[in-house]
C-alpha cells in the first residue's frame, strides 16, 4: 500500500515520527513535505497529498499540522477525499469502519508521539464495514457535485 504524507512546519516531527512507523510496517511512504520546521503555508502540502490519493496514485494519506484542523479542512477540497482528524483510536476505528476515510489528520501540538502512533495504526488496519454506511457515504459525496 502507498501512503501520501504531508505536513507544515507545525506538524514535521509529528509527520517523520509517523513515516517512519509506516515504513517499518512496510508500506510504501510518498512524502509531499514540508522538509523543515522554516514557516510555510499547510494548504501547498496537504493540497499535494490530497491530489495523490484522489488521483489514484496513492492509496491512503495522512496529514499533519500544528492541529490538524488546517491540513484535514484543505484535504476535504479535494473531490474523493474524506480525511478525518483524530485524536483517539475509538475515532479512529469508526472513521475507517463507518466512514471509509481514505486520509488521516493529526495535530502535533495536540497529540503525543505514542498516542499518535496507535491512532494511525488504528486507522490503518480497520477495514470499511460496507453495508448500511454506502448510502451514507454515496450522499455525502454527491454533495460535490451540487
Amino acid at each position: 500500500m502507498k501512503i501520501a504524507v504531508a505536513c507544515d512546519h507545525g506538524g514535521y516531527r509529528l509527520k517523520n515520527v509517523l513515516m517512519e512507523e509506516m515504513k517499518k510496517q512496510g508500506y510504501e511512504v510518498v512524502d509531499f513535505g514540508t522538509y523543515n520546521e522554516e514557516s510555510c503555508d499547510y494548504p501547498d502540502y496537504a493540497s499535494k497529498a490530497a491530489k495523490a490519493v484522489a488521483s489514484g496514485e496513492c492509496d491512503k494519506g495522512v496529514v499533519v499540522c500544528g492541529t490538524g484542523i488546517g491540513v484535514s479542512i484543505t484535504c476535504n477540497k479535494v473531490n474523493g477525499i474524506r480525511c478525518a482528524l483524530v485524536h483517539d483510536v475509538f475515532s479512529a476505528k469508526a472513521t475507517r469502519a463507518h466512514n471509509d476515510t481514505n486520509m488521516l489528520a493529526m495535530g502535533q501540538r495536540v497529540i503525543g508521539e505514542g498516542l499518535a502512533i496507535e491512532v494511525l495504526n488504528a486507522w490503518l488496519h480497520t477495514d470499511y464495514e460496507g453495508g448500511r454506511h454506502d448510502l451514507r457515504i454515496e450522499k455525502m459525496m454527491a454533495l460535490e457535485n451540487e
